[in-house]
């Protein structure tokens, strides 16, 4: 069995697909007015799983001629709760639709910030698992 039993369901393309590339420019583009003013891009990333829970994080990598300041994502955690185009209940529905292992999504809980360098800082996302209920025989 593979250490990190949850990462074969979340290769890139579908991270990218759960939460598309794209989404950036329209979260600026709808808190800025224009999405060229974003200062950097946002993409889910695949971190680690256990029995009971499985972490990803939002990395935000700076975008070129832009400065990926502090104050630029430290409150994003907040916002990330809730604007609508990030939809970050949208984004565990989508990562519960993924698992096929007995297990689903239960809570979630958006982390702090972590500047990872100039250039990328993170949102930890941590999404518990609870076990599926076996059907109901008939």
């Amino acid at each position: 069995m593979s250490v990190r039993p949850f990462e074969p369901f979340f290769p890139n393309h579908v991270l990218a697909d759960i939460f598309p590339p794209d989404r950036a420019d329209r979260f600026f583009e709808a808190l800025l007015g224009d999405a060229s003013e974003g200062a950097y891009d946002i993409s889910l990333a695949f971190v680690d799983g256990t029995d009971d829970r499985i972490d990803f994080e939002f990395q935000l990598k700076k975008r070129p001629g832009r400065c990926l300041a502090c104050n630029l994502t430290h409150g994003l955690p907040d916002v990330f709760l809730r604007h609508p185009v990030i939809d970050i209940a949208g984004v565990v529905r989508r990562i519960d639709e993924r698992i096929s292992n007995g297990k689903r999504c239960g809570g979630w809980v958006l982390g702090r910030t972590r500047d990872i360098s100039s250039a990328m800082h993170v949102i930890p996302l941590t999404v518990n698992l609870v076990h599926e209920a076996p059907a109901d025989p008939v």
